[in-house]
């Protein structure tokens, strides 16, 4: 396979054409098994050094790996079989076979391990249990099914809103975990605690630390608030609560 020189900016027939030849080049490695891995931009430039291995689409620059699909300003592949992939600016991510749809200025995504780590006004829409979630840094971990957000965290979900400095999502467990200074609004009831745990199917909140909470009062035109004081019964469980009905 011809060299190509760096920091060049062939035409797209060119960049494709180039982007096959390392696509045949790295097929032999088979370390990710058979999963198709693509990749293109408007312009490449490439090492191939053994151990050395990197690539800089810049320009519509995408890639599909599996089921994921990647496109942003600037791609950065390296490490061996370019398992690795900086990307940067107005990056979006589709994973079309879990339903998520992933927004963020800058993501690093490791295709072997399925992590993705996203900052900067990140958004990542669950489509299947129709749910957002917003913050500062989005940790996705497909092997645990798991989602860690931080930094002025965002979850909407049909009636709920929450919002936290840190929030873990188990995805198949339908499970949400709040914690630094969490709070949870209901329609028109909230919900404060040192940590809340909510189950997504049937929303029911556990709470631990000093519980605070207010409720609409359905006919009496006020809310009724309360404090519950420390969010643990006489048994040492956390404190529950319903619906706000």
């Amino acid at each position: 396979m011809s060299r190509l020189p760096k920091r060049s900016s062939p035409p797209r027939p060119a960049v494709a054409a180039a982007a096959l030849a390392l696509l045949l080049a790295l097929a032999g490695a088979g370390s990710l098994g058979a999963e198709t891995f693509t990749y293109a931009g408007d312009s490449m430039s490439t090492t191939l050094a053994s151990g050395a291995e990197r690539a800089l689409l810049t320009g519509n620059a995408r890639i599909q790996s599996g089921d994921t699909r990647i496109t942003a300003d600037e791609i950065e592949l390296f490490g061996k079989d370019f398992i690795y992939a900086v990307c940067r600016g107005t990056v979006h991510v589709v994973d079309a076979k879990r339903g998520i749809d992933l927004t963020a200025s800058e993501l690093f995504y490791n295709r072997r391990d399925k992590v993705a780590r996203v900052t900067g006004n990140a958004v990542m829409a669950d489509l299947k249990n129709e749910m957002v979630v917003k913050g500062g840094f989005i940790e996705d971990r497909d092997s645990e099914g798991l989602t860690v957000a931080q930094i002025g965290v965002r979850i909407l979900k049909k009636d709920l809103v929450c919002r936290a400095e840190f929030a873990r999502y188990w995805r198949d467990r339908k499970v949400l975990e709040l914690s630094g200074m969490p709070m949870v609004t209901r329609k028109n009831d909230q919900y404060q605690a040192a940590r809340i745990v909510i189950d997504l199917d049937t929303e029911e909140m556990s709470f631990e630390g000093e519980v605070k909470g207010s409720l609409e009062t359905p006919g009496e035109g006020g809310t009724g608030a309360g404090e519950g004081g420390t969010g643990a019964g006489a048994d040492g469980s956390a404190g529950e609560a319903g619906d706000g009905r």
